[in-house]
């Protein structure tokens, strides 16, 4: 096992890429292991909070703001990728119409439940588009709400026929079936970037991981999981 190894925090969006490729590509590299936590932001805000230790953080980019402003996160995060919410059913599960914004508002209204995450970003959201669209006292009170994991476990315990997450989350669990993403006019983009801890902005293997996972060679990882890069390996194809 290595003995350089770092602590990085994670909101759920990324990890898939960093468990299927990234940590192990990073450390071949490297020689330097990475310990990862992965929580919803809110999650691992809390930590944070608590003076858990980290040396990156990777979160949605508005949530750095105030860690900034609080000397705990260096400056300047550097953006990562972005991803939206989709929908999921279970195996087998006919899909249904969510192409349009009444056609998922059908569909949101005649499922027996949805599920959903408390405090993930994805979950937020939702609660606030069902809320816009009038929904809320007929979608909440019959939904699955995990306070935190993948929201598509709901789909295989039979909690839920309908699961609504990031897509890169969906993902997470290969049985669940991603119908697609919401229809453009209700989707919510959430920016994902990367912080360093100011603790550790001096120490050049946290500065190379953040520099792998902003760089091309994490690209392909990223767009294999419905994660979409920005920033500097925006432009960067997958071969």
């Amino acid at each position: 096992m290595s003995q350089r190894s770092i602590v990085m925090m994670s909101g759920l969006a990324t990890r898939k890429a960093f468990d299927d490729e990234i940590f192990a590509a990073f450390e071949k590299e490297s020689g330097v292991s990475v310990t990862p936590i992965f929580d919803p932001t809110v999650q691992l805000l809390r930590r944070i909070e608590a003076h858990e230790h980290f040396d990156v953080l990777i979160g949605a980019t508005p949530s750095f703001d105030d860690l900034i402003a609080r000397g705990l996160v260096a400056a300047n995060p550097a953006p990562i990728v972005r991803t939206g919410i989709g929908l999921a059913v279970g195996p087998g599960a006919e899909h249904p119409d969510i192409s349009t914004r009444e056609e998922f508002i059908k569909t949101l209204t005649s499922a027996r439940s949805v599920a959903y995450s408390r405090t993930g970003q994805s979950g937020i959201y939702f609660v606030e588009l069902v809320t816009r669209l009038g929904l809320a006292d007929v979608v909440l009170p019959k939904a699955t709400v995990l306070e935190k994991g993948f929201t598509a476990t709901a789909l295989l315990s039979g909690e839920a026929d309908i699961a609504v997450q990031q897509l890169s989350e969906l993902m997470f669990v290969p049985e669940a079936e991603i119908v697609g993403a919401l229809p453009e006019e209700l989707q919510r983009w959430t920016e994902f970037s990367a912080g360093i801890a100011v603790d550790s902005a001096n120490n050049p293997d946290v500065q190379a991981f953040v520099d792998y996972i902003t760089g091309p060679k994490a690209s392909p990882a990223y767009r294999a999981t419905a994660l979409e890069p920005v920033g500097a390996n925006a432009g960067v194809s997958q071969p």
